[in-house]
């Protein structure tokens, strides 16, 4: 990578310690700090932010290579993590040390990010108005090392936190869309329909992908969202289609799964909802030693040669 390729961009949104993880750890993202910016005094302390005193807002700074995750996409998951309606903070947080808005590094974030309040306002998806504030921006002092990666360091508080304070329950609410099951049984197979719909499972050996070795990314066949890539698919031998890391964690969620008398780690796609398989600690161990398990029937192949055509050119990095 070179310097003059990585970016750097800053939003506040409320608590710091919830804004980290929706970022961290994805495709072409190369740091993400907690921090104070917006405000007067140098160095600020957390108990001088918290006070109202300083003008600060908590924040994060997100360092990233554009041409892998581009400015659009941290905006759209941005505006996802919050209630840009909200002028005195975010959930259970009050005061302007807590309230939203997107800091821009240049001119071209700043167009991006106005146009991209301007097509939520008119979206409907709000009742109130947007009053995200959009700002050039001033200089970021880095938080307390015990607020970096809250997330990973108080795994049980953070949860409790994030759902306790609100957040979690507006995100569903606003941002998750059920598909109709309906409308699904008349576009999907029966078997596409019975694993992503019911949790079913196809036979091993006997399904699409399993020894499938042609290069391109595999989508979810309800939403279309971008899963897994060939490049990390691999034979594990069991007859389904396995790999060792999704494309994007964040294009996935995992749930307990207690049925058939055993404990398993379910995997489901985060947009659709969809059931894709199941995740193992058997996979191969330079690769991180995961093995994702999945259904072929949940998923639809893209090839490299028509990924920029049907509209995945922004994953064809992964082919470089």
């Amino acid at each position: 990578m070179q310097n003059e390729k990585i970016e750097k961009a800053t939003f506040a949104g409320g608590c710091f310690w919830c804004m980290v993880e929706p970022f961290d750890e994805r495709p072409g993202i190369i740091e993400v700090v907690s921090g104070y910016t917006g405000g007067t005094v140098p160095n600020p302390t957390y108990e001088q932010v918290c006070s109202e005193t300083t003008g600060h807002m908590e924040a994060v700074q997100i360092t990233f290579h554009p041409e892998i995750f581009p400015y659009e996409k941290l905006l759209e998951t941005y505006w996802q993590q919050i209630d840009p309606t909200d002028p005195g903070g975010q959930f259970h947080d009050r005061g302007e040390s807590y309230t939203t808005a997107i800091f821009y590094h240049n001119e071209h974030q700043k167009e991006l990010a106005e146009n991209s309040k301007q097509a939520l306002e008119q979206s409907g998806k709000f009742k109130k108005p947007i009053v995200t504030k959009i700002l050039p921006a001033s200089p970021f002092y880095l938080a307390e090392e015990k607020h970096q990666d809250y997330y990973k360091k108080q795994k049980f508080h953070y949860k409790l936190y994030k759902k306790g304070s609100g957040r979690e329950d507006f995100i569903n609410e606003h941002w998750t869309t059920k598909p109709d099951k309906a409308a699904l049984k008349t576009e999907l197979t029966p078997i596409q329909y019975h694993v992503t719909q019911e949790n079913g499972t196809e036979r091993p050996f006997q399904n699409e992908y399993w020894d499938f070795e042609q290069e391109g990314i595999y989508v979810d066949i309800v939403s279309g969202e971008p899963l897994f890539s060939s490049k990390d698919k691999y034979d594990a031998g069991c007859g389904w289609p396995s790999f060792t890391k999704p494309i994007d964690k964040h294009a996935i969620k995992e749930n307990i799964d207690q049925s058939h008398g055993m404990i398993r780690t379910e995997i489901r796609s985060k947009e659709a909802d969809s059931h894709l398989g199941h995740v193992f600690e058997d996979g191969p161990t330079d690769k991180g030693g995961l093995r994702y398990c999945m259904n072929s029937a949940a998923m639809k192949f893209i090839p490299k040669e028509k990924m920029e055509e049907l509209g995945y050119g922004d994953y064809l990095y992964l082919f470089k």
